[in-house]
């Protein structure tokens, strides 16, 4: 391998992981602004939902993706449907947000 391509792939193996945190974190912090919009009327402030009367969305698991998404597009009980008012990327940007604040697994 030549020394270009070994800095070439050093440099990636450096990037890659960066740029995909900084995604990350740019999708939390997007999350946290919809949540903010949608979603802390019922589940609380930075997910504090002392009340007691909606699900804790920070005892969501990694595994129950699909369960949120699918809840969040159908509604629940008398959480209403938000399809159409949220495209998938502020639901997935959503998601980021309550896994960055869940419980652990």
């Amino acid at each position: 391998m030549t020394n270009a391509i070994r800095l070439l792939v050093r440099g990636l193996a450096v990037a890659l992981p960066l740029s995909c945190a900084m995604a990350d974190d740019a999708s939390v912090g997007n999350g946290g602004r919809l949540y903010d919009r949608n979603c802390s009327q019922c589940h609380g402030d930075e997910l504090q939902n002392n009340a007691g009367v909606t699900f804790d969305l920070r005892r969501l698991r990694a595994a129950e993706h699909s369960r949120f998404v699918n809840s969040v597009l159908k509604g629940k009980r008398a959480m209403p449907s938000r399809e159409g008012a949220l495209t998938l990327e502020q639901i997935e940007d959503i998601w980021a947000y309550v896994r960055a604040h869940a419980y652990e697994d």
